[in-house]
């Protein structure tokens, strides 16, 4: 655990944390396969991930980019969707956020992993220039994995930004 020196400048991981939030699903997002559409569970995930970066930065952020999303199972009819989502690590005016959706069927309590996403945000003031943000501070060991993880995910961009297509 850290202790806050300038509450300005650091935020802990689980200052602007989502856990167990539930999706709330209707008969729309449902196909005819009876699985729920998943660009209607991205879309709720990308909302909860703006909370969390709103919550961790105190100002507006924007979607810089989706990095990764990982679609491991389907969702069905009767499923009783989670979120958590929190912030992976932040730089002088980004940050990454990443999201898991766990499904539990209620008949049997079974629990699969649905989805998986990381999304990037930068804060920016209403004249556009770039804000800073709080950095985040990791509490636990999963935490400290995501940090690092977060950094090379970052480096992979840069390095793919560099090359010319």
């Amino acid at each position: 655990m850290f202790i806050l020196s300038d509450k300005n400048s650091n935020k802990p991981v689980s200052h602007s944390a989502i856990e167990g939030r539930k999706i709330h699903i209707f008969e729309e997002h449902i196909s005819p396969h009876e699985v729920i559409f998943g660009n209607r569970i991205l879309e709720i995930v990308s909302s909860y991930a703006t909370q969390v970066a709103l919550n961790h930065s105190s100002v507006h952020c924007r979607t810089a980019g989706i990095d990764f999303v990982r679609f491991f199972a389907p969702a069905k009819r009767g499923d009783v969707l989670t979120c958590k989502s929190s912030v992976n690590r932040s730089w002088k005016n980004t940050m990454e956020v990443g999201v898991k959706v766990i499904a539990e069927d209620f008949r049997s309590l079974e629990q699969k992993h649905i989805l998986s996403a990381y999304f990037t945000y930068e804060a920016y003031d209403f004249e556009n220039k770039p804000l800073s943000i709080p950095t985040a501070l990791w509490e636990t060991k999963e935490q400290q994995r995501r940090f690092i993880d977060a950094e090379k995910r970052r480096n992979l961009r840069f390095k793919r930004s560099q090359k010319d297509f």
